[in-house]
């Protein structure tokens, strides 16, 4: 259902499979909900509603730095204070919290994921050669549409083609 939704997001024409799908499961129904619930945080926020997805990552990543100074100068606010804190004890200053770069981590577009076995494979090569070690599901991260159930065969396959290596942890590497 999410698949076709996206689609539908993307402007792309919902047809075949994908309209049943679309009629089944009242995905024009889905994402009216989905766009009320993006509003509504939206509004929680005070954040226009048509931001990027790149945008939405910087602003929370800022609210994330001040809610790390607030924090560690002590003041902690609490969702359900009568159960998380029910002495209502004052927190004391922590130290600083580590930062991410989340630039760096946004400038990766993320690849259409191929439709074809020996083009998914090369892809999934490259994506691992790139990264030098990781998951499924991290190499499943950097495709649109790409499921850890469908790249975790494909690396174990090269794997046992000798064109990837399985750690002991149970990553890959290239």
């Amino acid at each position: 259902m999410y698949n076709v939704l996206e689609k539908l997001r993307a402007g792309e024409t919902i047809e075949g499979k994908d309209k049943e799908i679309y009629d089944q499961g009242l995905i024009g129904i889905l994402k009216d909900i989905h766009d009320q619930i993006d509003a509504a945080v939206a509004q929680a926020y005070g954040w226009p509603v048509d931001l990027s997805d790149e945008e939405i990552l910087f602003r929370l990543v800022d609210l994330n730095k001040e809610r790390a100074a607030e924090e560690a100068a002590g003041d902690v606010r609490w969702l359900r204070p009568d159960y998380q804190n029910p002495e209502g004890k004052q927190a004391g200053a922590k130290g600083k919290q580590a930062e991410l770069d989340v630039g760096a981590a946004i400038k990766l577009e993320k690849s259409p994921w191929p439709k074809a076995l020996p083009d998914q494979i090369a892809a999934v090569r490259e994506a691992l050669e790139d990264m030098g070690e990781a998951t499924p599901e991290q190499i499943a991260r950097r495709f649109q549409r790409a499921r850890t159930a469908s790249v975790e065969p494909l690396l174990a396959s090269l794997a046992a083609l000798g064109q990837a290596q399985v750690t002991e942890d149970g990553r890959y590497a290239a």
